[in-house]
């Protein structure tokens, strides 16, 4: 299984070969960022993000919802990881 992760794009630009990259924040890390396949995305927007790669734009409310989600996730494999057994 793969996972996206959501990012927010910070910054856009081309690269000199013309390929739209950007600067995208997963809590607080930069990364850069192909953005060729979300030409639509503007800075502020939030994008899904697996190797290198934005896949998808998704608004703010669906971003906290995944990141709400994340959470959940890593609470439950410590809870896992802390019980007696």
């Amino acid at each position: 299984m793969c996972l996206g992760v959501p990012g927010k794009v910070i910054s856009i630009e081309e690269n000199p070969s013309g390929m739209s990259m950007g600067k995208v924040s997963f809590a607080g890390i930069s990364k850069e960022v192909c953005l060729a396949y979300v030409p639509e995305v503007k800075v502020g927007e939030y994008v899904i993000v697996h190797a290198g790669f934005a896949l998808s734009v998704l608004d703010e409310d669906e971003a906290m919802e995944v990141f709400a989600m994340l959470r959940q996730m890593e609470d439950l494999a410590e809870l896992e990881t802390s019980q007696p057994g």
